[in-house]
């Protein structure tokens, strides 16, 4: 396995087993510390921009991102090198935060626009404090706007649905057998229903607790990545 995508494999495993450990020990839950909030919250911090790519809230969300990373991340690392990769994995990874929180900053006005400036800032002073003890505002507007600026954003998927679409564009023809439904299916067309899928999401869903702006950011910035590299260099690698 090359070095970028071991360490990376190993960084989120060590820091989710930190993540039980603190918690369990000590009481301190890492992923509200090192999750992203949105910069109206107190509770954001810029280094959270980066630290929230290595973060994940369970066995089975690492599971499946590492897992995804293990098979597509050597490939392109071995393709083109340690450092282009890992360039390309941090943009991804910002590039997905970036429409994440772009989407979040128009929910915030739109909830804004609805409250008076007096409930605003009683959301903005005493919000985290009473969703700490567990109460929350019974007006549903501010109750929305104090869920927003309190929930933070964790999990690679953004940078590994860049390394995905990379891959199908790079190995476009490439076959590859999917575990469910067990059928082959090229890797371009795989790339393509992935995004048709996040994109239906995005749109039907909302309010998810899953991401998938921010999935499709990756792909979105991954791919400009792609193309302003090709502009630039004679080759991929």
């Amino acid at each position: 396995m090359p070095p970028v995508v071991k360490n990376i494999i190993m960084l989120n495993v060590l820091l989710l087993l930190a993540y039980y450990a603190v918690g369990s020990v000590f009481g301190i839950d890492l992923n509200r510390l090192l999750g992203l909030y949105f910069p109206k919250s107190e509770q954001f911090k810029p280094l959270q921009i980066v630290t929230h790519m290595f973060m994940h809230g369970g066995f089975l969300h690492l599971f499946f991102n590492m897992y995804a990373l293990f098979i597509f991340g050597p490939i392109l690392e071995n393709v083109w090198g340690p450092k282009r990769f890992f360039i390309f994995y941090m943009v991804c990874g910002l590039g997905a935060a970036f429409t994440h929180e772009l989407v979040i900053f128009f929910q915030y006005n739109h909830l804004v626009q609805s409250l008076s400036p007096e409930n605003l800032q009683l959301v903005l002073n005493e919000g985290t404090a009473l969703l700490n003890k567990g109460q929350g505002f019974v007006d549903p507007t501010m109750q929305s706007l104090q869920i927003l600026l309190n929930t933070p954003t964790i999990g690679a998927s953004g940078a590994i649905f860049g390394v995905l679409l990379a891959f199908g564009v790079l190995f476009p023809n490439t076959q590859l057998m999917l575990l469910f439904p067990p059928i082959a299916l090229r890797a371009k067309y795989l790339v393509i229903g992935y995004g048709a899928i996040e994109l239906y999401l995005a749109v039907t869903q909302p309010g998810s607790d899953i991401a998938h702006v921010a999935h499709l950011g990756g792909m979105l910035f991954g791919y400009l990545l792609i193309r302003y590299w090709r502009k630039t260099t004679n080759t991929l690698y």
